[in-house]
């Protein structure tokens, strides 16, 4: 019942703004318009120094780009830029880069996964959450972060705002990158939801055992559907309407609430519910808010030795 919804999630978002595409192409040609918070300010010294005399010393480095252009017909090149990111960041990790954060996420989520079956045997039993189950039910949460982005992409047309109009569509990419990511893990792991384990049942031996539903919604229960989709469209609002600062404290309080519900709902363990929060961040923040910010070695992957990007940093060496 849950994977329809979450299906039915990243379809109706793309139809309802599918809707809307005929008018959004009037609007395509303002998009050089649009302000981006990462663009380098005129002030900035780096970039209004005088170049000093003294050979130039040419280094790969990072492309730091701003944040990339958007609109319907580029929705499918960036979100195959950004399943060719999202797939080769563990060679990235196996390399040493980000390895820090990737061990951090992995143990929490391994302590959650040992601490799964502890959490959810109370759940099972008590009716405290009665209340709470009917108003964050997954058909409520799931309209909810159908309706949003569509009123919100509504509101951008007729205001001819381009910038909101460009939010929802970055939300949608990073939904649809998620919930491919999703999609993959859940049919590895095939993992049994906990509703799916009677009362007193082994909720320790859960992984690799469903075999009933269908493999494109995703079969398993790990990672969180629901989740991944809510800090995703979270994140990509978060970070492009930071102020006042209580637009990011409700964007990250209601998508940590549609994460919680689906404990009490009993829909999903607690690791399922870390690991898609971590994920649908890591995605929206990371790979399509700021998809230009690749390592030299990521970069390697899909670009020849003669265009490796190179920057000239004038002024002689320094003296040791």
């Amino acid at each position: 019942m849950r994977n329809p919804l979450r299906i039915r999630l990243v379809f109706v978002l793309i139809a309802a703004l599918a809707m809307m595409q005929r008018c959004a192409a009037q609007d395509i040609s303002a998009m050089g318009a649009e302000p981006s918070a990462e663009a380098v300010p005129a002030s900035d010294p780096a970039s209004s120094a005088p170049a000093a005399s003294g050979p130039a010393i040419s280094a790969p480095v990072s492309r730091i780009t701003p944040e990339r252009e958007v609109s319907w017909r580029l929705l499918v090149p960036n979100l195959l830029q950004d399943q060719r990111q999202i797939w080769t960041f563990p060679v990235l990790v196996a390399r040493g880069h980000h390895l820090k954060p990737t061990l951090a996420i992995l143990g929490i989520t391994a302590a959650l996964a040992v601490s799964d079956e502890r959490i959810m045997r109370p759940v099972q039993t008590t009716h405290a959450f009665d209340g709470f189950n009917k108003t964050f039910s997954g058909f409520n949460t799931a309209t909810a972060m159908e309706v949003f982005p569509a009123a919100f992409y509504a509101i951008g047309l007729i205001r001819k705002d381009v910038y909101a109009q460009h939010t929802v569509l970055l939300a949608g990419e990073a939904v649809i990158d998620a919930e491919v990511v999703t999609t993959v893990l859940k049919d590895i792991d095939r993992r049994y939801r906990p509703n799916s384990v009677p009362p007193g049942g082994d909720l320790s031996a859960t992984w690799f055992k469903q075999t009933q539903g269908s493999y494109i919604g995703g079969v398993g229960s790990f990672p969180s559907g629901h989740t991944i989709a809510a800090f995703s469209v979270a994140t990509v609002f978060a970070d492009r309407y930071p102020h006042p600062a209580w637009h990011v404290w409700l964007a990250y309080g209601l998508a940590g609430l549609v994460g919680f519900s689906r404990v009490p709902l009993q829909a999903h363990f607690p690791s399922d519910v870390f690991a898609g929060a971590a994920i649908g961040y890591l995605i929206a923040h990371y790979v399509v808010r700021h998809p230009h910010e690749v390592t030299p070695e990521l970069d390697m992957l899909s670009t020849p030795p003669d265009s490796q990007v190179q920057t000239a940093v004038a002024g002689p060496l320094p003296q040791h």
